[in-house]
């Protein structure tokens, strides 16, 4: 296949613009939830946020299932469970959409699917899904990313038609290291210098130092927004969908606050993964779902009454 957005193949930064579509469907507010005005407004910026989009109720399930992953995990030493540099403190759980119960059940709740397949024009799948933490006072930065760069290099993913969907576990606030992005820098392709070596994501999944831009690239994408970087802030049970090519991070936590929030990457059924196009071994199935893929079958209701299938 034809490597459309080649990244690590020298010691260059390069800026292309993205040879994808921003919204895969008719724009029509008939094909799903979203309306023209916010179709628009995630075609320009590459995001939507939506404060409250799960009950009060729905929010007091999320938080004690939040409470038993990390109790689950924090003795727990595996691959798919990512600790903080220097200390056991968790920074990720990965795979919590194959826990056989409430995480698999939200993964396939209507009111994120039909969004999802909204803006990929297709029926979708989980790519990857994750819990990350990031305590008071410990929680590490994530440095300024796109997913896309390392979903293709990485794991195959042929084009931009993937869609993260990141739930609010915690009240997410200014001072505790909220997500930030720069709005419309999913128009544009990063590729990054480098070379990925074997089993990057070892190092990668703690601290990325391969295919992040350069401070130049950065200004670059900051300057075309007009100086603007967005911050997704809200009270839990807010939901915010965002391009997989938006550039992205977030800072470290100092606050006594901590910051929690799972994810679901959904990705066209048509856009499944190939070879990767770093020449190297795919990553590990808990990063990159490969196996059994099946398009999901939205789940309606609330979920303090979802099982799963």
């Amino acid at each position: 296949m034809k490597d459309l957005y080649p990244s690590r193949i020298g010691q260059e930064t390069k800026i292309v613009e993205r040879k994808d579509p921003v919204i895969h469907s008719d724009s029509s507010q008939s094909n799903g939830p979203l309306n023209k005005k916010e179709l628009d407004f995630y075609e320009e910026n590459g995001y939507l946020l939506f404060e409250k989009m799960f009950s009060d109720e729905e929010v007091e399930i999320m938080k004690r299932e939040l409470d038993g992953t990390m109790e689950a995990n924090e003795s727990r030493e595996a691959d798919d469970v990512i600790k903080e540099p220097g200390s056991n403190e968790i920074r990720s759980v990965f795979e919590t959409h194959k826990d056989g119960s409430f995480f698999e059940a939200l993964s396939k709740n209507e009111r994120l699917v039909k969004i999802a397949e909204q803006l990929l024009g297709d029926q979708v799948y989980i790519n990857q899904s994750r819990i990350n933490f990031k305590p008071g006072f410990k929680g590490k930065e994530f440095y300024w990313h796109s997913d896309f760069e390392t979903w293709h290099v990485e794991d195959g993913m042929p084009n931009m038609r993937a869609v993260s969907c990141s739930i609010v576990l915690t009240d997410n606030y200014e001072y505790n290291g909220p997500l930030m992005l720069i709005p419309g820098s999913h128009k544009w392709f990063v590729s990054c210098p480098g070379e990925t070596p074997d089993a990057n994501y070892k190092s990668s999944l703690q601290k990325q130092e391969l295919g992040v831009p350069d401070n130049e690239s950065m200004k670059w994408l900051v300057d075309q927004a007009g100086g603007r970087i967005d911050r997704a802030t809200g009270p839990a049970g807010s939901v915010l969908f965002f391009e997989c090519n938006t550039m992205h991070g977030s800072a470290g936590n100092i606050s006594p606050y901590p910051r929690s929030n799972v994810f679901f990457v959904y990705n066209s059924i048509t856009n499944k993964l190939q070879e990767p196009f770093s020449g190297k071994e795919p990553r590990p199935e808990f990063l990159a779902n490969r196996e059994n893929v099946q398009p999901i079958t939205p789940v309606s209701g609330d979920i303090t009454k979802q099982k799963t299938e």
